[in-house]
């Protein structure tokens, strides 16, 4: 087991590192990145230019110019709720799917499930929760496991997982959906059985 761990390390850090050059190099605008994030890791999210300048700590004319690109480009859409334009994302946008799932390598969260599924025991779902459930960024990344799961072996691989992703991976182990109701806090389902 200690073998699949480092070699399942070294192939992380490699895409890891690959991962996060390239999405700089496509997307220049950090201000950008963190629309992205916002809006498609939890495509549930609303803004408004106000919260989000809150939030990010960027300007409103930053926000705003990215906010007028995104929704131009179809990537979001906007209504009117009072005298505020709430931002969400356009879940029709033709790359949708593909734009999230660029986000999750990013992030690295694509690896932790994807890589660990087989060995972990009888897994039945995996969601995401804490920030980035809610569609903000963080150097946490925090996971809900459900099923009946080998909790040393997570441990070994979210160890090795953290290192390379540079992040902190805070994880629950849970037996079914019920005992999520019980933690009060929003998730969003990562992948399923």
């Amino acid at each position: 087991m200690s073998n699949f761990v480092a070699r399942f390390s070294s192939n992380i850090l490699a895409k890891s590192e690959c991962n996060i050059i390239m999405l700089e190099t496509l997307i220049s605008s950090k201000t950008r990145i963190k629309l992205l994030q916002k809006f498609f890791l939890n495509s549930d999210t609303t803004a408004y230019l106000r919260s989000l300048e809150g939030e990010f700590g960027d300007s409103t004319n930053a926000i705003r110019l990215e906010l007028n690109h995104l929704e131009k480009a179809g990537l979001l859409q906007s209504f009117a709720e009072g005298n505020k334009k709430i931002f969400k994302a356009n879940k029709k946008y033709p790359l949708f799917s593909e734009i999230r799932s660029i986000l999750m390598k990013n992030i690295g969260i694509d690896q932790i499930v994807e890589n660990v599924i087989e060995r972990l025991g009888i897994l039945e779902k995996v969601y995401l929760t804490g920030k980035f459930a809610q569609g903000l960024d963080s150097e946490n990344i925090e996971l809900i496991f459900v099923g009946v799961i080998d909790s040393e072996y997570l441990a070994n691989v979210i160890q090795k997982v953290e290192k390379h992703i540079h992040r902190k991976i805070k994880y629950t182990l849970v037996q079914n959906d019920a005992q999520i109701i019980s933690l009060n806090t929003k998730t969003l389902l990562l992948w399923a059985k």
